[in-house]
């Protein structure tokens, strides 16, 4: 499944992508109430999955509380989902149940995450080129959550930093909230995958001998596209990541390289503190950045950058 976040008349609705289509949630479950028009035949796996989906727990308002419902909710709401494009695909008068995809205005995925944990120097070759070395154990920081923004918003350049850099970066989404997590069961607490782009203000970070103020100014976290839960990638360890600024590519790597796979990464942080669902975990950046160039490259006004991910999508934010 890929889950947007998407304004629909105003509001942010919770979406699933459906080919060249968002269909709302809160809409298409109207639909298949007992009490609506659609009715799957009785028996089918489609009526198993309504009567299961509506009888077993809240019906969801956002992201996050799908994410809560857990992964066999979230299977039934799919089969749902797709008998509602079945039966409606053709009656585009339905304009509150089916949004075109290239007409609709993405928003964060995850517009609030309780925490947003990044990993620094996470690609050998990023650490090189960065003049650090290459890590012995994973280095965390935090990135506050006013840094979230959403498909094509605009990056903002601090008036206090002419050093603003990109990272392309593929997100960890986290389902099933706890603490402790073994490697062999890190998997059961993620939901999905998305694109973070990690903006960084170079010169705050030097001043300041460590990462928080340069990695936290406002739009310093762009995420999306959307959402694309985890059985739809059986092997993120093999993702192509780019990225390019005005159509130059800058970044050009696969998630295989990453120091820390993202089995230890979840387990060596939730040995720490708890993981809650709706947290977002940033796996690293590959070479490529703009500080580690000759001349050196920061982000200006006027510039686009975009991120795509390999079986997740591109995330393009313009900059101002």
């Amino acid at each position: 499944m890929r889950l947007v976040n998407f304004e629909l008349e105003g509001k942010p609705c919770l979406g699933v992508v459906k080919g060249d289509l968002i269909v709302s949630v809160p809409t298409a479950i109207d639909l298949v109430a007992e009490r609506t028009i659609i009715k799957f035949p009785g028996g089918t796996p489609r009526s198993k999955a309504r009567h299961f989906f509506l009888t077993t727990g809240p019906i969801p308002e956002d992201i996050n509380g799908l994410l809560a419902l857990g992964d066999a909710r979230r299977r039934a709401l799919d089969q749902i989902l797709d008998g509602v494009v079945e039966h409606f695909h053709a009656d585009l008068e339905l304009d509150r149940l089916f949004t075109p995809l290239g007409a609709a205005r993405l928003l964060a995925p995850i517009p609030r995450p309780g925490k947003i944990i990044c990993v620094g120097r996470n690609y050998a070759e990023h650490a090189r080129e960065t003049g650090g070395d290459v890590p012995s154990q994973p280095i965390f920081f935090l990135k506050s959550n006013n840094t979230i923004c959403g498909p094509g918003d605009t990056i903002v350049r601090p008036p206090n930093s002419t050093q603003v850099d990109y990272e392309a970066e593929l997100a960890l989404v986290i389902g099933k909230g706890g603490k402790q997590i073994s490697e062999d069961k890190a998997y059961e607490h993620l939901a999905g995958y998305m694109i973070l782009n990690d903006v960084t203000a170079r010169d705050m970070q030097s001043a300041d001998k460590q990462w928080f103020r340069g990695k936290s100014c406002d739009t310093f976290a762009p995420t999306g596209p959307w959402i694309v839960t985890s059985d739809e990638i059986p092997d993120p360890h093999n993702l192509r990541i780019t990225l390019t600024l005005n159509g130059q590519t800058m970044q050009d790597s696969n998630t295989g390289n990453m120091i820390f796979k993202i089995p230890y990464l979840v387990r060596y942080i939730s040995q720490s503190l708890t993981l809650e669902t709706g947290d977002i975990i940033s796996t690293g950046t590959p070479e490529g950045v703009g500080v580690g160039r000759t001349p050196l490259v920061f982000l200006q006004a006027g510039d686009t950058v975009s991120v795509t991910v390999e079986k997740i999508g591109t995330l393009t934010n313009p900059v101002a």
